[in-house]
């Protein structure tokens, strides 16, 4: 467990999810400019429609075959915008940005894994985490207590039986 690799997956986290957002924001922006001038050619559409219905009344074929004619143009354009702006957002970019924030999430989740398993190590044994910084003191105190014992037993030993 790293604390950088975790602070740098963490930041890749947070730039993939912003470029996610920004894509699918500007698909949703597209979409709906699409879908506003749709219908507002589709209200055109209607308005010729009503003008044909107007120009029946008053007169006889010409005028109305060319505003039905309008209308209908205007309202299969309309539908093909419709269509249009339906599609799903461009594959590339988008597959990019989620395989790099997958990829992201699953290193933050190895590192979180590892840090659980190192913290319930610590709370079920927690001499386990004191004692790598405890031996070298240990035995330094251990070897200084052995040869201050080991010092005055050997003058002992090497003075004359009186």
């Amino acid at each position: 467990m790293n604390i950088e690799s975790i602070l740098t997956n963490l930041r890749v986290l947070w730039r993939t999810d912003r470029i996610i957002a920004d894509i699918r924001m500007r698909h949703l922006l597209v979409g709906l400019a699409l879908r506003a001038l749709a219908a507002l050619i589709a209200g055109f559409g209607l308005l010729m429609l009503e003008l044909a219905a107007y120009f029946a009344l008053v007169q006889v074929w010409s005028a109305i075959s060319a505003a039905a004619a309008l209308g209908a143009v205007n309202l299969a354009i309309a539908a093909m915008l419709f269509i249009l702006a339906s599609r799903p957002p461009a594959g590339r970019e988008l597959e990019l940005a989620t395989q790099i924030h997958d990829t992201s999430v699953e290193a933050l989740q190895v590192e979180a894994r590892a840090l659980q398993s190192q913290l319930s190590g610590m709370i079920h044994h927690p001499l386990n985490g004191v004692l790598p910084s405890l031996i070298v003191p240990l035995i330094t105190v251990i070897i200084r207590s052995l040869k201050a014992r080991a010092a005055p037993s050997a003058p002992t030993a090497a003075a004359p039986p009186k």
